[in-house]
């Protein structure tokens, strides 16, 4: 099987305004909300590396200069900590500024995520690269991203993450129609809807925030038309390559079946918060015992 270029790059789009979980995000970016005591961006920053994708592009807005100084080094703060002889808390500040070589680049329109991806580009230039969205966070012991850049050197063109969800749930999602292939966890994309009604859905495959994509996407970027929401919706771009393999390569998707902790709607992100706290060596235990003594007292 043909081997294709390593992939190095990883593009987190981070510019939506993050309006469901207003007033917290009036003034602070949704992607710095704390999942028990770090903000969501640094998960999804922690997955890309350890991927092997330590080119990280971050795709802004307006008010998410707090994205950027969370990356950066803060030497007040460590002098200070260094002061107290706070080793604990210094590495714990300074892992953020030390995981990858970050960038950042604005997103002057919300015009969509295809839109959002299309501003990278420049600095992707002609290499395949990774794409990232911070609302989905997958488990580190499930290494969904390794997988997708797997297939995508052995394959070649695009990988898209799947996984199955409840039909009545597929309106939430992009759907994907798929193919097997002789690796159980792999399928071919042959078409793509974005937020079907459940009866004309073509799977229940749903695509989660995590693409590998062919740099030949930018091309068919640049002129798709708004969909959906009158923005620029990457699934069409996509649907576009898995009807002509010519353009960029074919389309697969990898089937995800491990922890995945969805973060863009209130009540999931909480059950995230408590589901990771309770998965905490030194938080679980007794976090764990006071749960269970709360729900049975309110049961």
């Amino acid at each position: 099987m043909t081997q294709h270029p390593r992939i190095s790059k990883a593009v987190i789009p981070a510019a939506g305004l993050g309006t469901r979980f207003l007033p917290a995000t009036k003034a602070t970016p949704k992607e710095m909300l704390p999942v028990v005591d770090k903000p969501a961006i640094q998960y999804v920053v922690e997955e890309a590396v350890a991927a092997g994708l330590d080119d990280v592009l971050m795709v802004t807005g307006r008010n998410k200069r707090p994205l950027e100084d969370h990356f950066d080094r803060n030497y007040e703060l460590e002098s200070a900590l260094q002061k107290k002889g706070d080793a604990g808390r210094l590495a714990k500040v300074q892992e953020s500024s030390d995981l990858a070589t970050m960038h950042y680049v604005r997103q002057g329109d919300p015009k969509g995520l295809g839109h959002a991806v299309l501003c990278a580009a420049p600095h992707v230039g002609e290499e395949p690269f990774a794409v990232l969205l911070g609302d989905d966070l997958i488990d580190p012991r499930d290494p969904l991203l390794q997988r997708m850049v797997e297939v995508q050197e052995q394959r070649g063109g695009s990988v898209i993450a799947l996984m199955e969800v409840a039909p009545e749930q597929i309106h939430l999602y992009g759907c994907a129609a798929v193919e097997t292939t002789e690796d159980s966890d792999v399928v071919q994309i042959s078409g793509l809807v974005e937020k079907p009604d459940p009866a004309d859905a073509p799977s229940n495959y749903a695509i989660i925030g995590r693409y590998v994509l062919d740099p030949h996407i930018f091309e068919i970027l640049r002129r798709t038309e708004p969909g959906r929401g009158g923005e620029i919706q990457l699934t069409d771009a996509l649907q576009q390559l898995a009807e002509d393999e010519k353009i960029g390569g074919p389309v697969h998707g990898v089937v995800f079946k491990g922890r995945r902790y969805d973060t863009g709607d209130r009540g999931d992100y909480l059950r995230a918060i408590v589901r990771l706290a309770c998965e905490r060596e030194d938080l679980g235990p007794d976090f764990r015992t006071w749960l269970r003594s709360y729900v049975a007292e309110e049961m």
